[in-house]
């Protein structure tokens, strides 16, 4: 696809009409950014030019949730809701000096003060993807609205923050791979699903700068994503050391709603790149495992289940899964999603993030913007 523009639609090998997806897609935008205030949006406006997404079970703000919202807009060809998510985002969480400068707080409140002055590399990273996409989608504006500009700003960064204070740069440059936190000790590890191998192989394209290192990057995380991979359950932890093993700083080293995101950083690098046949035997291995375990959003690695849940981000993520998976199973990951509801209620901010983008990518909706230049 990054050379065919061709993107598989999984909802219509299904069967499903073009209009029933688009009619699907925008339902699901509508509530999630515009319905009851209390029990369904995530997405408030602020004033005339700024908007946050609200972990709303936390009543507070993320890089990531804000991120995502960015890629969801620019997939959705939603211009003003991404400038002004992107506006709020500089306005309260960029750090213009000091040692986190160049970052973004990765924890504000809804009003904007910054509750951790600490960047997520998720956050960061998602932000440059987004921008990228917006530059290619929209073409670039001024200041802050130089879409590419902001997002080659954000990659330089990540890679040549100095260290100061304990704050750190984004990425371990001998193992080239993200950290977890350029903070201290919580940059001596990483989150497997902060390993973003798709974004890297387009940054490797798009960068003005350390090209090689990216391409390096998605080698690196591709080898990473293999050995952190239980090799029978398929399961992921929360956070790992760069070699792939568990780590269990605060109890994170099984799977968890980190980790639920690893199946779809993996279809997707799969879907756009087909680098890796072994992420397709990744895919439907995973599969193969919640095909066995229809119950719970929380496992060993081993696959001991540690909670009966059901989420329906977990949902979303084992369906983008069968853009690379090749067994017959595949469609009733499909089915599970098509037939979710749009999640509403106390918990709905990270399970109708990961909702949006799953509809988004198994409808072949989620695609490489080429910036201009």
């Amino acid at each position: 696809p990054s050379s065919t523009g061709n993107y598989p639609d999984l909802f219509a090998e299904r069967g499903h009409s073009n209009s029933a997806i688009q009619q699907k897609l925008n339902e699901a935008w509508q509530q999630l950014f515009y319905g009851d205030n209390n029990t369904q949006r995530v997405y408030y406006p602020v004033g005339t030019n700024m908007a946050y997404i609200e972990d709303i079970g936390d009543n507070d703000v993320r890089t990531e949730g804000m991120s995502y919202g960015m890629m969801i807009a620019v997939q959705m060809n939603k211009q003003d809701e991404f400038n002004r998510l992107w506006t709020w985002a500089m306005t309260y969480m960029y750090h213009p000096s000091g040692p986190f400068q160049g970052y973004f707080a990765w924890h504000n409140t809804t009003s904007g003060s910054i509750i951790d002055n600490n960047p997520a590399t998720d956050g960061d990273q998602w932000f440059a993807m987004a921008l990228f996409m917006a530059s290619g989608r929209w073409g670039n504006g001024q200041g802050i609205y130089n879409y590419q500009a902001s997002a080659q700003s954000i990659l330089n960064n990540m890679l040549h923050h100095k260290t100061v204070n304990s704050v750190t740069a984004m990425f371990n440059t001998a193992q080239k791979q993200p950290v977890f936190v350029p903070y201290a000790s919580a940059a001596t590890f990483t989150d497997p699903s902060y390993q973003l191998p798709a974004f890297y192989e387009l940054w490797a394209r798009w960068s003005q700068q350390d090209n090689q290192f990216w391409a390096d990057a998605a080698t690196s995380s591709r080898q990473f994503l293999q050995s952190t991979v239980n090799p029978e359950t398929g399961l992921a932890p929360d956070y790992a050391n760069f070699d792939g093993s568990a780590n269990t700083t605060g109890g994170h080293g099984n799977f968890s709603f980190d980790a639920w995101r690893v199946a779809s950083n993996i279809a997707i690098d799969y879907t756009w790149f087909a680098a890796d046949p072994w992420e397709q035997t990744q895919s439907d291995r995973i599969q193969t495992f919640f095909t066995a375990h229809k119950k719970g959003n929380q496992f060993l690695l081993t696959g001991s289940p540690l909670a009966s849940d059901h989420s329906t981000g977990l949902v979303a993520m084992l369906a983008t899964a069968s853009l690379a998976a090749t067994n017959n199973q595949k469609w009733n990951f499909v089915d599970n999603l098509w037939n979710a509801a749009i999640p509403s209620g106390q918990w709905r901010y990270y399970d109708g993030m990961l909702y949006m983008l799953g509809l988004l990518e198994v409808s072949g909706n989620y695609r490489i913007y080429a910036p201009a230049t």
